[in-house]
């Protein structure tokens, strides 16, 4: 039993370790695959190509292609495009690291 439970615990840290989180500041709305973001402090959690975007309640998934940049950001920033009269949310560049989410 103490076996299954050490087991347990080790793939649940692995799992936790492979999943990074982030924190990004909106100042205005912004479009995320088709959704509104009202502005606020929301939670990154990057798995692989996915981001899961949270705040509070509030749950979204949207695919991203994460890239490595020359040097680290000395702050996170979000880069907009216009779209449907609304900004949309193109790329945030990760504050502390070299990686930027770049959304479809």
């Amino acid at each position: 039993m103490s076996k299954k439970i050490l087991v347990l615990a080790i793939v649940l840290a692995v799992a936790v370790a492979s999943a990074k989180t982030y924190t990004v500041t909106l100042y205005q709305p912004s479009l995320v695959a088709g959704t509104e973001l009202k502005p606020g402090e929301y939670q990154l959690d990057l798995q692989d190509n996915k981001v899961i975007i949270k705040s509070g309640k509030q749950k979204l998934e949207a695919t991203v292609k994460v890239e490595n940049a020359g040097s680290k950001f000395s702050a996170t920033s979000v880069r907009y495009a216009a779209a449907e009269g609304k900004a949309r949310i193109q790329e945030i560049r990760l504050g502390g690291t070299n990686l930027k989410l770049v959304f479809d």
